[in-house]
């Protein structure tokens, strides 16, 4: 570290935080980031512009709005809720008049079919020009849900312990076996979203 030939490097990339290599070519291209980043219980999708002043969100997306605005009842950090809040950032994105953006996933390690890609299918699916190879999405039936609602029905014999694992679920009436279902009443509301709800983002 002492050595002539050492380069330290910046101090965001030491605490990992930012890949600058990856993060130049993404402004190079001129096209606005659509950053995906999740945590244990919420996704979060941004469309976000370079400048020169600091990065400017264009517009957002929060999986907890699929709860308060459109009546999500499943856990808001899963693959199809990480599609829903990519769609609803789509949504957004198209209401303004953005049409194109390129991934940015930060420094987290591409994972074919995970909740990063899943965001991005939802985007992708909303009318959104975005770079990608269709196979690093998740399966349709992960998208909806049917794993989910798959491994409910193993339970579902035993009462005490699916109450037990489900108990949040079963205080909303919501039965994991028609996951898919209210999957796709919960996508089409985004979708026919009023401008009011597309206006508050």
């Amino acid at each position: 570290m002492r050595g002539s030939r050492y380069n330290l490097p910046f101090r965001r990339r030491r605490e990992n935080k930012t890949d600058y290599k990856s993060r130049r070519a993404m402004i190079v291209s001129g096209l606005p980031r659509l950053v995906v980043r999740g945590t244990n219980k919420h996704m979060i999708v941004q469309l976000i512009e370079a400048n020169a002043t600091g990065d400017r969100i264009l517009t957002s997306a929060n999986s907890i709005e699929l709860a308060k605005k459109y009546g999500w009842k499943l856990h808001c950090g899963n693959v199809p809720s990480a599609y829903l809040t990519g769609l609803l950032a789509g949504v957004k994105a198209k209401s303004k008049g953005l049409s194109e953006a390129v991934l940015d996933m930060g420094l987290r390690k591409a994972s074919k079919g995970g909740r990063t890609f899943a965001a991005l299918k939802g985007a992708v699916d909303s009318g959104m020009d975005i770079p990608h190879d269709k196979k690093i999405f998740p399966d349709e039936s992960r998208l909806r849900g049917e794993h989910i609602a798959g491994y409910a029905k193993t339970l579902a014999k035993d009462q005490e312990t699916y109450a037990k694992r489900f108990s949040k679920y079963v205080a909303t009436d919501l039965q994991l076996e028609d996951l898919s279902k209210h999957f796709e009443e919960t996508k089409n509301k985004i979708l026919q979203g009023s401008v009011e709800a597309v206006k508050t983002s």
